[in-house]
């Protein structure tokens, strides 16, 4: 199991901080996936062009099952994520966007301004998350199960059986 994490973030790929929302989407999803989960990491700036080379990497020639982002979801003018994760999908699925919005109005008022987006792209499924590590581990949470099942689905595996025998 491939998970690629790519970070959007303008002043963390120019180094002038930390990025600490990446290292969070790992944590989470290691006790999602378990020991059988593998990393491959990238961090971009805030650019259309870039982010859609990244997906396109990490899902075409890293090969990953799944790919998170994190950051450029929201409405500022440097946020494009949502863009430029539309222009590698072969498939959209809104409800991860929902869900997301959905499960964390309760506790950020703010959730309502995200334009999180998710999809495929052949058999990896691609998901947008916020830019702040607590709302990366919060989405995750509410999104854990659709993920198991989608990455099952996308990987010509019946979620309800487990792993194919050999």
């Amino acid at each position: 199991m491939k998970i690629g994490r790519l970070t959007i973030s303008d002043r963390a790929s120019a180094g002038v901080y930390a990025d600490r929302s990446g290292p969070e989407i790992e944590v989470v999803l290691r006790g999602v996936f378990g020991a059988e989960a593998e990393f491959v990491s990238a961090l971009v700036p805030d650019e259309v062009s870039r982010i859609a080379g990244a997906l396109r990497e990490l899902a075409d020639v890293a090969g990953c099952d799944l790919v998170v982002t994190t950051g450029g979801t929201g409405v500022g003018p440097r946020d494009v994520t949502p863009e430029a994760t539309r222009t590698v999908l072969e498939r959209e699925l809104p409800g991860f966007g929902e869900a997301m919005r959905l499960g964390s109005l309760g506790r950020a008022p703010t959730a309502i301004l995200s334009r999180a987006t998710a999809g495929t792209r052949g058999r990896c499924l691609i998901v947008n998350l916020p830019g702040k590590p607590s709302a990366v581990r919060e989405c995750l949470e509410i999104l854990a199960p659709a993920l198991r099942e989608a990455v099952a689905h996308l990987r010509g595996q019946d979620p309800h059986q487990g792993p194919p025998s050999r």
